[in-house]
């Protein structure tokens, strides 16, 4: 721990690096708060989990096709002019999503589409800018610190949502969600690194990137995880959202562990097995979770069962970024992050939905018993797909070179 300890220490004392976590940090924050938000807002406005199920699905159709597609963009026409654009229609979606006079179930539909599509490439177009911020040797610990703080996003930013959804408004909360869209992009679209590095134009066809295994399987593993982290958001809420403030406070134990899961073994050594022995991880809490709702609906229980499914979120992270790093090149860098944020976006939407519709037709228990199904196929497709996962005990996980020279542009 002392030596992972004084490997971030180092990072965040590098040029840059701290400042320019903390803005995609926040500018990303609302990936993690609006299928919650949306789940909340609209089964607010329908009376039904399985309406708000239909608009995070047509949202999840949007990002598919974003991520991949804006990505590329920026190779063409650099990050800022993409990130402003895309923060700019996000940011009118979302309020439209939440302050429109009431819409028919089809309107939200389109405007959660148009959401989905417009999601900004802030994921990509970070990871792109990571390796020209450090050497190779300070590359994998600087995926594991990312990881870690993209548990903030995935797990913490729900706190915040579920409780001023519940306690004030799912207006308020949606709005809250385009404050850090706004706030954040601008920080994040500002920052001098976002400037000075130019993404390359890549010479293949859209999506060829997904033909290197280690992209698929981070792409694939990391839609499963994320799904199953929103089915238990989700569960979480149905169980205690209605009128206390218990449901914050177990999705805040959850962070605090995913966050000292990440901090703590994050930076261990990605061998061919490092994938699946963290999602057996994840599999075995959701599945005591799952069984502590069936059996006592225990809070304190619970908690145990979230501290256990929480520990290995952010090193599994770590991981899907190391092995894509290592398997493209710099050129097919933010195309490759951008399917693997893609496979993120859809498992949160998918996620919340599928648990939407089994909280409806059984109950809280519905939504653990996705998050368990999600998080043991989570497991089984590293295991047998295991040839896709690299050995990079040793090696270097930054991107192999273009063979042409990489412009940097003065900020």
């Amino acid at each position: 721990m002392s030596s992972s300890n004084g490997s971030y220490a180092d990072l965040l004392k590098t040029p840059g690096v701290a400042r320019i976590i903390a803005a995609q940090l926040t500018a990303r924050f609302p990936s993690g708060m609006l299928s919650l938000a949306y789940l909340l807002h609209i089964e607010h406005i329908f009376q039904s989990y399985g309406a708000a199920g239909l608009v995070l699905a047509a949202t999840s159709v949007g990002q598919a096709i974003a991520g991949p597609l804006t990505s590329r963009w920026m190779g063409k026409w650099g990050m800022r002019p993409v990130l402003i654009l895309t923060t700019v229609v996000a940011a009118l979606s979302m309020a439209t999503m939440a302050f429109a006079p009431t819409l028919p179930l089809f309107g939200y539909m389109i405007v959660g589409f148009i959401g989905g599509l417009s999601q900004p490439p802030v994921q990509p177009a970070v990871r792109t800018i990571y390796p020209k911020m450090v050497n190779s040797r300070q590359l994998s610990p600087l995926f594991s610190l990312d990881a870690s703080a993209q548990e903030i996003i995935w797990i913490a930013a729900p706190v915040l949502v579920t409780f001023v959804s519940v306690q004030i408004s799912t207006q308020l909360g949606i709005g809250i969600a385009i404050v850090f869209l706004i706030g954040g992009g601008a920080w994040f679209i500002s920052s001098p690194e976002v400037g000075r590095v130019r993404i390359p134009r890549s010479k293949r066809k859209l999506g060829v990137v997904l033909t290197r295994p280690p992209v698929l399987l981070a792409t694939v593993v990391g839609f499963l995880l994320v799904g199953s982290c929103s089915a238990i958001e989700a569960g979480v809420v149905a169980t205690f959202g209605e009128g206390g403030p218990e449901a914050g406070i177990m999705l805040a134990i959850w962070a605090v562990a995913s966050l000292a899961g990440g901090l703590s073994f994050g930076h261990s050594p990605i061998g061919p097995w490092a994938l699946a022995r963290r999602m057996f991880v994840v599999f075995i809490g959701a599945a005591l979770a799952t069984g502590v709702i069936l059996l006592v609906e225990n809070f304190w229980l619970l908690a145990i069962a979230l501290v256990v499914a929480g520990l290995c979120i952010a090193p599994a992270l770590a991981v899907m970024f190391a092995i894509v790093s290592a398997s493209v090149r710099f050129s097919d860098t933010a195309e490759a992050y951008g399917w693997v944020g893609t496979g993120q976006l859809i498992g949160a939407a998918a996620g919340s939905a599928l648990a939407g519709v089994l909280i409806d037709a059984h109950g809280e228990i519905g939504g653990f018993i996705i998050a368990a199904v999600f998080a043991l196929v989570g497991f089984l497709v590293p295991v047998v797909f295991r040839r896709a996962h690299p050995d990079l005990r040793g090696k270097d996980a930054s991107p192999v070179p273009d063979t042409a020279p990489i412009p940097v542009q003065p900020s």
